[in-house]
């Protein structure tokens, strides 16, 4: 019979009575522990994500640990990148290695002598023991499994070393690991999102390395000894892990340390199902910051393509994801990722920080830099880097552009350069240059001519009726091209309010006294 609690519960097959964790309601503790062997990429972010709103929506706390016990895989700069890119999409964790806390280290080499403690007290108890096998007798023990078919896996050869042969070999200075003894028969536990699992680990490999020959440790110690000692209340992790966690609950129960509650989130594929990887360049956070992608937007968009909502809308903030969050409602089905909406989505948030006056501040601020990065010294008016004019662009183009980059595309240069226009190029659009431009300059001497796109399209609507020989469609190829020497992009009412009366009026006078190009 099954102990059935409201977290995590196992008992062995023939058992006499079931082991339960229990685990008090309030603030919860949970932690994102990548391995520093790749810069943080779009799954990694989704479990960060989902650790950070379980913890935020509960009052708990929310720590990075870095596991970096495989020193062979580890990318110069991943450390930082991480925590860099957590911080940059607004999830930082509450402990950290650069944060400080009162359970560190946070990075797993440094807490070595922990994993030594834990690793003793297992052979003590029997539950672990020291493994003499070279690394010739395991390869060979590879090839002869792969030969006949069969899923590698050790045989426990040195389950059955009399106590005096260790203790003769370890006198002697023979390299060994230690290896953990697996209890036969399945585990059976309760996961917040998979239910209730049950999986044999002994049946299916054998016994695994605990603590390598050169003192760190294997993924599968470290974990445990990590969120035993940092008093981890719940792991959210990958589902990736959901066939080791019966190996874990019999390291905890070997410990006699009671386990986390454990909910593996489904895995996130690319659209096609294929499985996220670290190897494309085109999935890391810190691409996607190059890029001109908000933060928000990659939030939003890994969080659409899975689940733990009741809905799945476009343009959902931070602390509406934490309000909304529900763990109940993750499924076990994978998630995909359309990255093809990345644009829809980051339109949306962009045109929300636009909105909101604290973020557009921010966003002004940025886009001067741009603009002073790419058009530097050919800007002809240096009043287009005031806030202003910012602010104003910025308003009008909300909703049109997906990035503050493409303000910075050759259909916005018109924005920040003066083009270069002769009046023969206009007169080649039409033979009524004078009037159109006249009668323009004398709109813009009007007052409240330019208070809205909407307007000041009447207006000029209502100039090309009085032409004799240009249509409404000509008349606005003339302003187009007098005033961004271009025949495509926003409408010529737009451009006007933009630009401002005075810049228009500068512009049209311009290309009128520009006899060659």
């Amino acid at each position: 019979m099954f102990c059935v609690l409201r977290k995590v519960c196992w008992r062995r097959p023939g058992a006499r009575r079931g082991v339960c964790t229990r685990h008090p309601t309030p603030a919860p503790r949970v932690r994102f522990a990548p391995s520093p062997t790749g810069f943080l990429h779009l799954g990694g972010l989704r479990t960060a994500l989902y650790n950070y709103l379980f913890s935020r929506q509960r009052g708990g706390a929310f720590l990075l640990r870095l596991e970096d016990t495989d020193r062979s895989r580890l990318v110069p700069g991943a450390t930082d990148d991480i925590e860099d890119m957590l911080e940059w999409a607004g999830i930082p964790p509450d402990e950290s290695c650069r944060r400080g806390g009162d359970y560190g280290p946070y990075v797993q080499s440094e807490r070595l002598q922990l994993y030594s403690q834990a690793a003793s007290t297992l052979l003590q108890t029997g539950h672990a023991y020291y493994c003499f096998c070279s690394n010739q007798r395991l390869d060979l023990l590879k090839r002869d499994a792969q030969r006949s078919g069969q899923v590698p896996r050790y045989d426990n050869r040195c389950r059955e070393v009399p106590p005096e042969q260790v203790q003769q070999k370890l006198a002697q200075g023979t390299p060994c690991v230690i290896r953990f003894k697996l209890d036969s028969g399945a585990e059976v536990f309760q996961d917040l999102i998979f239910g209730w699992t049950r999986h044999d680990p002994a049946a299916a490999e054998g016994d695994p390395v605990i603590l390598k020959a050169d003192g760190f440790p294997t993924y599968h110690l470290a974990s445990v000894v990590d969120d035993h000692h940092m008093n981890i209340s719940h792991v959210l992790r990958g589902s990736e892990w959901l066939i080791s966690t019966s190996k874990h609950l019999q390291l905890f129960r070997a410990l006699r340390w009671t386990p986390p509650a454990y909910a593996h989130l489904p895995l996130l594929l690319n659209r096609d199902g294929t499985k996220l990887s670290k190897r494309q360049g085109d999935i890391f956070v810190q691409r996607f910051r190059e890029q001109g992608v908000l933060p928000e937007t990659l939030l939003d968009i890994v969080t659409h393509a899975g689940s733990g909502f009741s809905d799945n809308r476009i343009g959902r903030r931070l602390d509406e994801l934490v309000c909304e969050f529900n763990i109940s409602k993750i499924t076990t089905h994978s998630a995909l990722l359309d990255l093809d909406k990345l644009d829809e989505f980051n339109r949306v948030h962009l045109q929300h920080r636009i909105e909101d006056e604290e973020h557009c501040a921010v966003l002004l601020d940025e886009l001067r830099q741009q603009v002073l990065h790419t058009h530097g010294s050919r800007i002809s008016d240096r009043s287009v880097l005031e806030p202003h004019y910012m602010q104003r662009v910025l308003q009008l183009r909300k909703g049109h552009v997906c990035s503050l980059r493409e303000l910075l595309d050759h259909t916005h240069t018109y924005l920040w350069i003066r083009p270069k226009v002769t009046r023969q190029q206009l007169q080649e659009v039409s033979t009524e240059v004078d009037d159109i431009t006249a009668a323009v300059m004398q709109l813009v001497a009007s007052s409240g001519s330019f208070l809205s796109t909407e307007h000041l399209n009447s207006e000029l609507k209502l100039i090309a009726s009085r032409l004799k020989n240009t249509k409404y469609s000509g008349a606005m190829r003339v302003l187009r091209l007098a005033l961004s020497a271009q025949q495509q992009g926003p409408s010529v009412a737009e451009m006007m309010v933009s630009l401002g009366e005075q810049e228009v009026c500068v512009r049209l006078q311009k290309a009128l006294e520009a006899n060659t190009p």
